[in-house]
C-alpha cells in the first residue's frame, strides 16, 4: 500500500452519519465511494483475496485522506449503491474540520 505521492483518486463525496437502533448509542460517520474509484477498490479486493488476504465482510484494506488529513481504514461492499462506504473516525473529522453533511475531498491510494 502507497503511502506517499498524489492519490489514485481524488473524488467529492458527502460525509453522512448512520446511527443503530437502540441500545446502540454511537453513530458512524462515512462517505460512499462509487464508479471507477468503487471499481478500483473492487479489483483490489480480489487480487488480495486470490492471494489468500481475505478481510471480514468483504473489506478491502486502503489509504484514504480526507480534506487533506491521511488515515488507513478499510473500504466495505455498500449494496445500496454498488460502492464501497469508508469510515471516518472522529479524530480525522476534527483534524479536517468537517461535518455531517458537506460535501469534502475523498484521495484514495490503491
Amino acid at each position: 500500500m502507497s503511502h506517499s505521492g498524489d492519490p489514485s483518486f481524488e473524488i467529492e463525496a458527502e460525509l453522512w452519519r448512520w446511527t443503530p437502533e437502540p441500545p446502540a448509542k454511537a453513530s458512524w460517520y462515512f462517505v460512499t465511494i462509487t464508479g471507477e474509484a468503487a471499481d478500483a477498490i473492487r479489483s483490489l479486493g480480489f487480487e488480495r483475496r486470490a492471494l489468500g488476504g481475505a478481510r471480514g465482510f468483504g473489506s478491502v484494506r486502503i489509504r484514504a485522506s480526507v480534506d487533506g488529513v491521511a488515515f488507513e481504514t478499510s473500504a466495505f461492499p455498500h449494496k445500496t449503491s454498488g460502492g464501497y462506504l469508508i469510515p471516518v473516525k472522529a479524530g480525522v473529522r476534527k483534524a479536517a474540520g468537517v461535518s455531517e453533511g458537506e460535501t469534502v475531498t475523498v484521495g484514495l491510494w490503491l
